[in-house]
């Protein structure tokens, strides 16, 4: 039989999309989201799942339990599903409905933290309550995103060496940081094996992974309230923040053009264009990774009420539109 045994296996690592057409500079899209957990995330949970039960930490009859705003959650209660585990993902309202309820068809069992810390955000919340669980229940497995050198490994051993092998005359490689598990693979793997390409970490305003003042913040995936353990300065050439109205703006400018991605692409791409901007590379070989695709913000960052209700409604002026149509009648916008 040919094909993949198990949906974790699953693994495409060679699809990219030029947008040097849509964005005006020569910018590859790796896309990470070709998998049946939809996200770059799957390489994490596969290889922290993969080094939990090498320990023993992992044995028949473990439960896993993870702190995720969504796209890790998806992946471990894919993996756990498909090997055996119960597994308990502790989110927070900003995670989409649609992650959430992908993790209940799997199996897996949602908790919503709904209290923010101290820094406007829920992640020291979400640990907290991780923590709690842990506590009172012997059969819980945290194997903790943040901390978890097996995180950056999988994209030391996966995502880099794929780039390199499609790129090897990249120049300016973009990455997102959320935990920075991704950031930190690549730019690792980038010195080890002595490539002058930069690495240029992509984050949002009013986190502080990278230091700065914490601020709210409402799109998931990109940024934290609290500083990952992982994060290792000393190997990137430069970390630009991003504020979130620009993140929209390039979601919907790249969705007039027929892509549809995430609001942590949308991040990284805006990043990206103003890095190259104010740099001078405009002509760069530049890869930037995205880690998923639209269809989980189609309830926010493509939803104009949403928009409108955290951002304000000149943030939908200024945004790309489809062109107007001489429709009969009051036609609405959605069925919804």
């Amino acid at each position: 039989m040919l094909g993949a045994r198990h949906p974790h296996e699953l693994l495409i690592d060679d699809v990219y999309v030029d947008l040097s057409e849509v964005l005006d500079v020569p910018i590859a899209v790796k896309c990470e989201s070709f998998n049946l957990a939809g996200s770059v995330k799957l390489k994490a949970a596969v290889s922290m799942i993969a080094a939990a039960e090498d320990s023993g930490e992992l044995e028949p009859g473990s439960a896993i339990v993870e702190s995720s705003s969504g796209n890790l959650g998806v992946a471990l209660s894919i993996v756990a599903a498909s090997k055996g585990y119960d597994f308990v993902c502790v989110t927070d309202p900003r995670s989409s409905v649609h992650n959430r309820r992908q993790i209940e068809a799997t199996g897996g069992r949602v908790v919503v933290v709904t209290e923010p810390d101290a820094n406007h955000g829920f992640l020291a919340s979400r640990i907290r309550v991780v923590r709690e669980l842990c506590a009172t229940n012997p059969r819980f497995v945290w194997l903790d995103q943040y901390t978890n050198e097996n995180n950056w490994r999988a994209h030391y051993q996966c995502t880099a060496p794929a780039i390199v092998k499609t790129c090897p005359d990249l120049e300016v490689l973009f990455v997102g940081a959320g935990t920075t598990g991704t950031l930190m693979g690549c730019a690792y793997y980038l010195r080890d094996v002595d490539h002058p390409a930069q690495v240029i970490a992509v984050d949002s305003v009013g986190s502080i992974t990278f230091g700065g003042t914490a601020g709210p913040r409402f799109i998931p995936g990109l940024g934290t309230s609290r500083r990952p353990e992982m994060v290792d300065t000393s190997v990137l050439d430069g970390v630009i923040h991003v504020d979130e109205a620009d993140t929209i703006r390039m979601c919907r400018t790249l969705a007039r053009a027929g892509f549809l991605f995430g609001g942590s692409t949308g991040t990284v791409l805006a990043g990206a264009t103003a890095w190259l901007e104010a740099a001078g590379r405009e002509d760069a070989n530049t890869i930037a990774i995205a880690p998923d695709l639209g269809e989980r913000y189609l309830d926010t960052v493509y939803d104009d009420a949403w928009v409108a209700e955290h951002y304000g409604t000149d943030l939908l002026d200024s945004c790309t539109r489809a062109g107007s149509l001489d429709l009969p009648g009051a036609i609405p916008r959605s069925s919804r």
